[in-house]
């Protein structure tokens, strides 16, 4: 839900009509930012304007004119027009439910996904549309090592489901990115805009991303966040001491700052504060029954504080005793006051001015000053983080919790993740935070640190490619087959840490507050096979696609997996609440107290579709193979819910797969 933020002060009307054709561009702009652009009218000024013929490629119809614009490095990088057909191309992957490596897999809120992250923001684009409050990626950085998905928008879930060993090995693997391919920016490109383009789809309006990187590939990023979020959007960029030198500093100068940049989606979007530290809470000197206070001098110090900067904060103001006192420097010289006319007489009568008398040279003199109260909600962040955990401490806390082993390299530290969430979440709702690049799973152990916090009441979806570990890697020789073994594991020590360490903190089985649980789900092929087009159909394959006709349903296919598949589709989150019926001998799933529901059965009758009608879900859905070849039976069942829909208020839905 999202926040409603009040003010004081009504919105001024101003008396003339809506401007339609303005408020449809900035609805326009909300939904495509990507499209706007400038170009000069016809006095010779930049006017903004819409780049037609991309917007037209955003919609999925690629015009001989956008296919044969030049693609040139910059915004428009060699591959830039794959990146969109990729947006585009339909997934045929599912997620399928892992109850042996889950904890608490019935009740968490927690989800940690293993499989390619592309095909995973795919998958959740009518699940979770509109939904995750936060994301934070901290993706490779492009260092010419580190490992980088495939670019190929016609083979993405295929090379995924060959890496990762569920079809046969073809030779195709994710490789490194170097810089000797001559194509090293771009691969990164080609790699990142498709990603963060879906990640946008699934923001909140009043949503941010956090995303780290190094000076590599820092200038393109910020170009393609200001495309696809639009620069008005940009919130800041903050520079933060790593604790270690990265690189060699060949060139002069040691690399010790990583970045995190930051946008929201739209300007409904508000910063949270972070908390005081008690050296700063003690300059708050002064209380009333309103709280503690510090008082500010009203004359403007620093820059611009002279008249000349602001000529409308030069006047005079009453002191008690009637004398009226200028914003006069110590020297002399003509200040200004730190507001206008309006806004003094406005603190004036909130009572948030105070006089003082002191002592000049043995002369008293008035001093106005405002009061300025200690927010609870604590204060700004800098845009330069050099205090906070460094990289060292974050591998000492990966490493503590694996018996002082080093089983993964450059993790982020949990400090600097809470502080994060702390910035991007508000613990009053159920804050979904996404990390797409999970890495050692340092998100999600921070989540669970930061609800213990403050009673908070976040959930996490991490999403990692099972990356296989060398042999010779320490996380190998414990065990661990990929980096995604490591993460989930990482997630189950640190909340049984977590949880000993402070009893009764992490609650086991608990969804509604401290859930230090998670639920696994796995990338794989869909559980319903794909019926040919008639272009594709072949004479071989004629009688195989007439079958597919008959059952859709892959035969080692297990029906929760189905389940699962079925949930996304219909646009629920995996995480939602399925209570099992029993419906005239026949099992029904009730997802969402009976929002949906969804049986997998087979020998259906009009008996049990009366009775499931009966029932009033808004949604029904069960398999084509369920009414055996009688046509008759489902037409009868498409009316009974027709004729449900049109004596009630609401609209009952029927499908088939």
């Amino acid at each position: 839900m999202s926040e409603t933020t009040m003010t004081d002060l009504p919105e001024t009307m101003t008396g003339e009509t809506l401007d339609i054709a303005e408020q449809r561009r900035a609805e326009l702009k909300q939904l495509f930012p990507g499209v706007f652009t400038e170009t000069t009218g016809d006095n010779g000024e930049v006017v903004e304007t819409v780049d037609f013929e991309r917007l037209k490629a955003e919609l999925g119809s690629f015009t001989d004119v956008y296919e044969g614009r030049r693609e040139r490095y910059g915004m428009d990088w060699p591959g830039k027009r794959d990146c969109m057909k990729l947006i585009q191309e339909p997934t045929r992957a599912t997620l399928k439910p892992c109850r042996e490596e889950s904890v608490d897999f019935d009740n968490t809120k927690n989800l940690f996904i293993e499989g390619d992250n592309l095909e995973v923001l795919k998958l959740f684009q009518k699940s979770y549309y509109g939904k995750v409050k936060m994301i934070y990626i901290d993706p490779p950085y492009n260092t010419g090592r580190e490992f980088i998905y495939p670019d190929n928008y016609q083979e993405s879930l295929e090379t995924y489901l060959a890496y990762s060993g569920q079809v046969d090995d073809d030779g195709k693997k994710f490789s490194t990115n170097t810089a000797s391919e001559g194509r090293f920016h771009t691969r990164w490109l080609n790699m990142m805009y498709p990603r963060l383009y879906l990640a946008r789809n699934l923001l909140r309006d009043d949503g941010a991303v956090f995303v780290s990187i190094d000076d590599n590939e820092l200038e393109n990023l910020r170009r393609v966040l200001d495309e696809l979020f639009g620069e008005e959007n940009f919130i800041g960029m903050i520079s933060r001491a790593t604790g270690t030198r990265m690189g060699s500093g060949s060139r002069g100068i040691a690399r010790e700052l990583d970045y995190i940049l930051v946008y929201s989606k739209t300007d409904a979007y508000q910063l949270s504060r972070l908390p005081m530290t008690k050296e700063e809470a003690a300059i708050y000197n002064e209380e009333d029954e309103r709280g503690r206070y510090l008082l500010r001098s009203l004359r403007r110090t620093g820059g611009e504080n002279r008249r000349e900067d602001r000529p409308s904060m030069f006047f005079p103001v009453t002191a008690p005793d009637g004398t009226e006192v200028l914003p006069l420097a110590p020297e002399g010289w003509e200040s200004r006051w730190v507001c206008g006319r309006d806004t003094y007489d406005q603190l004036l009568q909130s009572d948030d001015i105070v006089w003082k008398q002191v002592n000049k040279n043995g002369e008293l003199k008035w001093q106005v000053y405002q009061k300025t109260y200690m927010s609870e909600e604590g204060r700004e962040s800098s845009d330069l983080w050099a205090k906070e955990d460094g990289n060292k401490k974050a591998t000492r806390e990966v490493n503590a919790l694996f018996g002082g082993t080093k089983v993964f390299d450059h993790p982020k530290p949990v400090g600097l993740m809470k502080k994060i969430i702390q910035l991007g979440t508000n613990k009053l709702d159920e804050s979904i935070v996404l990390d797409f690049f999970a890495g050692s799973g340092s998100m999600g152990h921070a989540v669970y640190e930061k609800n213990i916090e403050d009673g908070g009441n976040r959930r996490f979806i991490l999403v990692q490619l099972p990356e296989m570990l060398s042999e010779e890697s320490q996380g190998k020789k414990l065990g661990y087959e990929t980096i995604a073994d490591i993460s989930k594991d990482r997630l189950r020590r640190s909340a049984e840490s977590l949880a000993n360490g402070s009893e009764g903190q992490l609650n086991f089985g608990v969804s509604s507050q401290n859930d230090g649980a998670f639920k696994v789900c796995k990338l794989g092929p869909s559980t319903f096979q794909k019926w040919q087009t008639a272009s594709e159909i072949s004479k071989e394959n004629l009688e195989q696609q007439l079958q597919l006709h008959v059952n859709n349903v892959d035969d080692l296919a297990t029906q929760e997996e189905i389940l699962y598949e079925l949930l996304l589709k219909a646009g629920f989150e995996l995480t939602v609440q399925i209570d099992e019926l029993e419906v005239v001998g026949k099992t029904v799933f009730s997802v969402a107290e009976g929002a949906l529901m969804i049986c997998l059965e087979e020998e259906l009758t009009a008996g049990f579709i009366d009775a499931v009608a009966d029932l009033e879900p808004m949604q029904f859905i069960c398999l084509d193979k369920g009414f055996n070849g009688n046509d008759q039976l489902k037409a009868n069942a498409v009316q009974t819910f027709k004729s449900r829909s049109q004596n009630s208020e609401s609209e009952f839905v029927f499908k088939v797969v």
